[in-house]
């Protein structure tokens, strides 16, 4: 079996973005943040494997065509005849993008710990997974753990997204999950959001603080526009958000952890890879969608600030 760079496990959801605030139009894309972080990373280049089910239905296909020509490897999606592919729609106002979701009984929600393949996880370097792969039932969080520990275990870096969705579960639970989660993981992505609602504490480095304890190695605390800030435990460093003509921000903290992962696999630095993960996300956010928009490297590589 070849050698897989990354395997993300979770749920991927059609998405149906509205172009313009009030009116009835939308786009029909792709979504789930985890298919969206393998396909972040596969255009940044590396060998990229899903893990999740989907339906016997035309969404659950159209998956499919799109994994297969973004150049993922599918060994790890089942279909689900008993269940439908999950969907969800983006409204755009003035407080910015709003959610709606059909997932409740979907077929990813269905994930269970069979349904990890140990063979692939074994071939893989990095296994990432996020709070809405464990939200979405007790079946999928062990999933999600079985996946990590499988990981661990044939030396591959875990690396987790809390992506906290008060809609999905109570704060304890998430809370209770993330910190079971975050505490193997080498390369943690909480959003400042995400961080603040989970740790009590407003302040940036309470927060880097709060990761840390959680026992997470590397911590990328995303801040939006406003860039990132990197921890490894000893030196922290800030990298300022690249001026871009945002649109939509849908699945720009996607595409900032497949960027980091593929990067890493490249053999970048942590400080390197975010810096170039930086530019891809803002990037991320010039065109409607979670997927269309995800950059190509080269696209990156030309707005690379110098260093």
């Amino acid at each position: 079996m070849s050698r897989i760079d990354i395997v993300s496990i979770g749920e991927p959801m059609i998405e149906f973005n509205q172009t313009r605030p009030g009116e009835p139009n939308y786009q029909q894309g792709f979504g789930g943040d985890t298919s969206n972080i393998t396909i972040a990373a596969a255009r940044s280049g590396a060998v990229t494997a899903y893990v999740t089910r989907i339906g016997d239905d035309e969404f659950g296909r159209m998956f499919l065509k799109l994994w297969k020509d973004e150049g993922v490897d599918t060994r790890g999606v089942s279909v689900d005849h008993g269940a439908y592919t999950g969907a969800y729609v983006v409204t755009h106002g003035p407080q910015g993008h709003v959610f709606s979701y059909l997932r409740t009984g979907s077929a990813a929600s269905r994930l269970q710990p069979d349904d990890v393949p140990a063979e692939l996880i074994k071939q893989t370097r990095y296994v990432i997974a996020s709070g809405i792969s464990m939200a979405i039932s007790t079946s999928a969080a062990d999933a999600v753990l079985a996946a990590f520990d499988l990981g661990r275990a044939s030396g591959a870096k875990i690396a987790f997204d809390p992506n906290v969705r008060a809609k999905l579960w109570p704060l304890a639970r998430a809370r209770a999950m993330i910190q079971a989660a975050a505490g193997s993981a080498d390369f943690f992505f909480p959003s400042v959001e995400d961080a603040r609602a989970l740790s009590g504490a407003e302040d940036t480095d309470a927060n880097l603080d709060w990761a840390h304890r959680l026992g997470a190695k590397t911590v990328f605390l995303k801040m939006g526009a406003k860039g990132v800030i990197v921890s490894d435990g000893t030196r922290r460093e800030a990298y300022r958000g690249l001026a871009v003509t945002a649109v939509d921000a849908t699945g720009a903290g996607d595409c900032f952890c497949g960027a980091v992962l593929a990067r890493l696999a490249a053999g970048d630095s942590i400080w390197e890879a975010a810096r170039y993960a930086n530019v891809a996300a803002a990037l991320a956010t010039t065109w409607f969608g979670a997927v269309q928009p995800l950059p190509r490297a080269e696209a990156v590589r030309r707005l690379m600030p110098r260093p």
